[in-house]
């Protein structure tokens, strides 16, 4: 059994299949129950999208991921 947080990799593997730059991507718990989501500066428009749509789904799915539905998501600078 690995000690890898599932919600950290399902984040992960969501924004890598979504950026130009997968390498740069970076997810990692922040304060409380928030995971902090990390990209390249040219790939932060595409994992927001327009109006936050794709930022919401993310969101959407890490709620009801099995584990997720405490925590938030936040994209960071």
């Amino acid at each position: 059994m690995s000690d890898v947080d599932p919600d950290i990799e399902l984040v992960e593997f969501i924004a890598k299949a979504i950026v130009t730059q997968p390498e740069a991507v970076r997810v990692q718990n922040g304060e409380g129950d928030v995971l902090e989501l990390e990209t390249a500066q040219e790939d932060r428009g595409r994992v927001i999208g327009r109006q936050g749509r794709v930022a919401k789904a993310m969101r959407l799915v890490l709620t009801t991921s099995r584990g997720g539905s405490e925590r938030r998501l936040e994209i960071v600078d």
